[in-house]
């Protein structure tokens, strides 16, 4: 029941990401042709105004898809691109934020007040963490987690009491949030990047697309290597 229960949160805070964004592009302005929980294809969905809302057959991720071309897309005001970027790594951050007020009301009995003064104070502590983590991120490649290593350790650390799930739940979306601010293609602090440089030099937006793709390759690698990491660790756990 724990691994169901970790999948779950990890699903669920992915959806506050891409609803972040979602959220950002209608503060915007942006037309979203099509908002999905998940991927592939669709196994229900609705249409309300300009936007579709589906829930796709893969329920793990999902995306915003703008009613914009990506000339078009380039053109918007540098402020729109920037909010748009940010919708998702603010979400998850309003939602840890939000999960450690509970945390400290559900496993110390805390007031509202005092609930709240934690979580201001234990935020601010674990994004400090957090960030000093980032600089020895590829220093210390054999110690990537993937999916499968993220569920176990989910599952063996924290449980599926409503304590242990609300705190893996801030720390995964913590994570997510400061992950996707690094500015590397395809993450969101790398579209804020180009955005600003593309305001500087112009040209340099002829190189977003094959960059971007070498992006995704390269998280896809990443995945993989980390993956096969994940179940090295686990196949050598069962065996001890």
């Amino acid at each position: 029941m724990s691994y169901v229960a970790v999948v779950s949160v990890v699903g669920l805070v992915i959806a506050i990401h891409k609803c972040g964004h979602l959220l950002a592009a209608k503060w915007c302005g942006i037309p979203v042709e099509r908002f999905s929980i998940g991927f592939g294809p669709k196994l229900f969905g609705f249409r309300r105004g300009e936007t579709s809302y589906w829930l796709s057959i893969v329920p793990i991720g999902g995306y915003v898809l703008p009613a914009l071309d990506a000339n078009a897309f380039r053109r918007l005001p540098l402020r729109k691109n920037i909010l748009f970027a940010l919708g998702g790594p603010v979400a998850n951050v309003a939602a840890a934020y939000l999960g450690l007020i509970a945390f400290g009301a559900v496993q110390f009995n805390l007031s509202a007040f005092d609930a709240v003064s934690f979580a201001t104070t234990r935020l601010w502590l674990d994004v400090q963490s957090m960030v000093q983590a980032v600089a020895t991120l590829f220093s210390g490649m054999g110690e990537l987690s993937g999916i499968v290593g993220i569920v176990a350790i989910g599952a063996s650390q924290f449980g599926s009491t409503a304590a242990g799930l609300l705190a893996f739940s801030v720390a995964i979306n913590l994570n997510l949030a400061l992950f996707n601010l690094l500015p590397f293609p395809p993450l969101d602090g790398g579209r804020i990047a180009f955005s600003l440089l593309e305001k500087i030099y112009q040209p340099l937006y002829r190189i977003q697309a094959p960059v971007t793709l070498a992006g995704w390759v390269l998280m896809l690698l990443l995945m993989v290597y980390a993956t096969i990491q994940d179940l090295g660790r686990l196949g050598l756990t069962l065996l001890s």
